[in-house]
């Protein structure tokens, strides 16, 4: 089976998301797959639960990258592969695992996912999610309150002392390896529709 791998990144508060539920919602007759950086965020069992919340979550070292290389490499292999499961609510992995079928399409999604040459180099389009920066943090707040329980302080000082310098850092200087850029990601329409039609001709000529 061929398979094609779409990776969507972008800051925080983007569009990623919206984005890769419309191109879920495009090709959902091809079984799509879909890995988010996020559930790869590194366990760490030792720490106390405030120790938990004061790490760096938006630097690279804080995913296991190498995991999600491995799996994106065995569902190209068609072996199924079983994901871990993260709690933002408790800045922990959870004992959880979800199962993921091989697919003809697998989408990536995550703020740092081109950042890694080897994770990069598995993708066969990658699309970046330019959105301006007050509209991401007035999005992360809205998401971070209401569905994360965190209070707006706790929010803003997250995205002034690590959120920001390494979005600045390490995801901004990623777009240049993008094939294509969205403004607004999947709340832009007109982009969006001519993505999925160039993936759809990326997918018919395999």
């Amino acid at each position: 089976m061929e398979v094609t791998v779409i990776g969507v990144a972008g800051g925080t508060g983007s569009g990623k998301s919206t984005l890769v539920k419309r191109l879920q919602e495009a090709f959902i007759g091809d079984d799509v797959a879909t890995l988010c950086h996020d559930y790869y965020y590194k366990a760490h069992p030792e720490l106390t639960y405030e120790e938990r919340t004061r790490l760096n979550y938006d630097h690279p070292q804080a995913f296991d990258t190498d995991m999600l290389v491995e799996h994106i490499r065995a569902l190209k292999n068609n072996v199924p592969i079983a994901h871990p499961v993260y709690s933002f609510v408790e800045h922990n992995r959870t004992d959880e695992k979800v199962l993921v079928k091989p697919s003809r399409v697998i989408i990536v999604d995550g703020i740092l996912i081109f950042e890694n040459k080897e994770l990069r180099d598995l993708m066969d389009i990658k699309v970046y999610v330019d959105t301006d920066a007050d509209l991401r943090l007035a999005r992360r707040i809205l998401r971070d309150v209401c569905d994360r329980g965190r209070t707006m302080q706790s929010v803003i000082e997250q995205y002034t002392n690590t959120v920001k310098p390494m979005h600045e850092e390490f995801v901004e200087p990623s777009k240049k390896y993008a094939d294509v850029i969205i403004p607004e990601g999947g709340f832009n329409s007109v982009a969006v529709s001519m993505l999925i039609q160039n993936i759809r001709s990326l997918i018919d000529n395999k």
